[in-house]
């Protein structure tokens, strides 16, 4: 867990529990410190690039959490630098939750998943729509993008934070569990073809 993550997450109220249940020793250290923004590394910055969805959170002006899922290609959210994220966000059903709540609250976080791998990604940052500039929002419509863009999001990275794959269940994409199992399919045809000469010669 980065500095930065901790100093965010760990309100009085965390601090407590952690104290309560022994855990503040091991994660005390990580409050202290300048106040600076993580950097996206290389590690972050390909890990971000192989994703092809992810989870933004949000609060609105009533104080309720909204959870919302981004889907497009593999690379859609888009590393600007190393302090910055940004993807194009596309026209969904109408709802503008997430956005009315940034108009409120621009505080967002970021989930991203590999299933795969058993590796997850949370990032907090503060969120801002661009709406009147349509040559970022080429810029960040990613070819093949399954809807209509709407306007630019940009993220400014706060912290983020590894997990460790304990609880994650270990589940692969629809296209590459085809994928193996036509190899399969192949070698087994080949197999039978080979068997059926061995039989026909003996």
């Amino acid at each position: 867990m980065s500095r930065r993550f901790a100093q965010l997450a760990f309100s009085p109220a965390v601090r407590r529990h952690q104290h309560e249940h022994g855990s503040d020793r091991a994660y005390g250290r990580m409050l202290e410190g300048p106040a600076a923004a993580d950097p996206i590394g290389p590690a972050e910055a390909e890990f971000i690039a192989e994703r092809d969805s992810f989870y933004l959170a949000t609060v609105g002006e009533n104080g309720w959490p909204y959870i919302q899922h981004r889907g497009g290609p593999a690379g859609f959210l888009k590393v600007l630098g190393e302090h910055t994220l940004g993807f194009a966000d596309l026209r969904g059903n109408r709802q503008y939750i997430t956005r009315g709540n940034l108009d409120h609250d621009d505080r967002v976080s970021l989930f991203l998943m590999d299933y795969a791998h058993r590796t997850r990604l949370k990032i907090l940052g503060r969120a801002r729509a661009v709406e009147d500039d349509p040559g970022l929002l080429a810029a960040l419509t990613a070819e093949g993008s399954p809807g209509r863009p709407e306007r630019a999001l940009i993220v400014d990275v706060e912290g983020f934070d590894w997990n460790c794959p304990q609880h994650i269940p270990q589940l692969f994409p629809r296209d590459a569990v085809e994928q193996a199992l036509g190899t399969l399919r192949t070698r087994v045809e080949e197999l039978e073809r080979e068997n059926a000469r061995l039989r026909a010669a003996g």
